[in-house]
């Protein structure tokens, strides 16, 4: 009997055998067609490489048509087509095509053993300066978290406006899905790439391929720290009584407490008078205050004693006199006293002798 967990195990190297035309010898009964919009900046592109396309496409009995008035292309099965999902295979390169995808990664579409997803990430996030640096953060700085993932998952990766289109292995087409979704729900893309460099070491163990890897996977809590836990205002509630709230004084409830409702009329006027008097006693006397502010001199800084010059430093100005005298007799070649007289006497004993 054999073990369970070797059947459910792929083999080393296996691959599926390639559909021929000995698989289907009398083809397709019906005519299959797909077509697509393109963007128009892709057309000067398309309008390129399309000759490859068509050559592509051909090797596989697809035709292929180009049309750059609707901006659409479309591709169709023929008699001589056996394969029957290859039209499926045909319909995925124009879409990536149409999504910036160059050609030379689209065409590996139609390989067997390759596939390819192209995931919808504008609806995710509403808010679009939120949605741009989610989008940001899954390419990375100058596209290192993007090319870690294209490295994990064997995958390749574009992402371009509000889709991201992948090629490669179902393996990492799904492994990729997980990390834009959860990118797009603010889930950082590195805790991903830890997790899958971890899994990628664990499938290299034999022993460990049937066994759950759960206890090797890091648990990454979500962790919504409040910066302010506590509100600004507290709103504390008063004691619950069932009396209702004192009724507010009147005018002439407040005048009778402070006596004045007994004044005469003379008395009250002279009372407002004063009160009047005395407001504009206080405001005359706060803006005479500001008006003697600009009188007020400043407060003088300290006097700062120089300090005296101690003996150790003090110049010797008569020695360096000396020494500019020196040196300026040597630069103009001057004689000293004695030099001059025996020069003098020799000019004599000269004169002499030629006399």
């Amino acid at each position: 009997m054999e073990n369970e967990s070797e059947l459910l195990t792929v083999p080393d190297g296996w691959k599926e055998p390639a559909f021929s035309k000995e698989d289907n010898p009398r083809g397709l009964l019906e005519e299959s067609s797909f077509a697509t919009l393109f963007p128009k900046y892709r057309e000067a592109y398309l309008k390129e490489c399309w000759p490859l396309v068509q050559k592509a496409l051909n090797e596989h009995h697809i035709n292929a048509t180009l049309d750059l008035i609707e901006g659409s292309m479309t591709v169709c099965t023929t008699k001589k087509t056996f394969d029957p999902y290859i039209i499926i295979r045909a319909r995925d390169l124009i879409k990536l095509l149409a999504r910036s995808v160059s050609f030379e990664q689209a065409v590996r579409i139609l390989q067997d053993d390759v596939a390819c997803d192209i995931i919808k990430i504008g609806s995710l996030v509403r808010n679009k300066e939120r949605f741009v640096k989610r989008r940001q953060r899954l390419i990375g700085p100058k596209g290192s978290t993007l090319k870690a993932l294209e490295l994990l998952t064997n995958c390749y990766i574009m992402v371009q406006g509000n889709t991201v289109s992948v090629i490669g292995p179902f393996s990492g087409l799904k492994e990729v899905r997980k990390v834009v979704l959860d990118t797009m729900k603010n889930i950082h893309p590195i805790y991903n790439i830890k997790t899958l460099m971890i899994k990628r070491e664990l499938a290299k163990d034999s022993e460990l391929r049937s066994q759950s890897w759960e206890r090797f996977l890091p648990q990454f809590k979500h962790k919504n720290v409040n910066k302010r836990k506590e509100p600004k205002k507290k709103t504390v509630k008063k004691e619950y009584t069932p009396f209702p709230p004192p009724q507010p004084e009147s005018q002439i409830d407040k005048e009778l407490a402070s006596g004045e409702y007994f004044l005469k009329a003379s008395q009250k006027k002279r009372q407002k008078m004063e009160a009047i008097k005395a407001k504009q006693a206080e405001a005359l006397s706060k803006r005479q205050d500001e008006r003697n502010k600009a009188f007020i001199p400043p407060k003088e800084k300290p006097v700062v004693k120089p300090r005296e010059a101690s003996t150790e430093n003090k110049i010797d100005v008569a020695a360096i006199k000396e020494k500019v005298k020196k040196a300026k007799n040597k630069k103009l070649g001057a004689l000293s006293a004695e030099e001059v007289k025996l020069k003098m006497e020799a000019d004599e004993k000269k004169k002499k002798k030629k006399k």
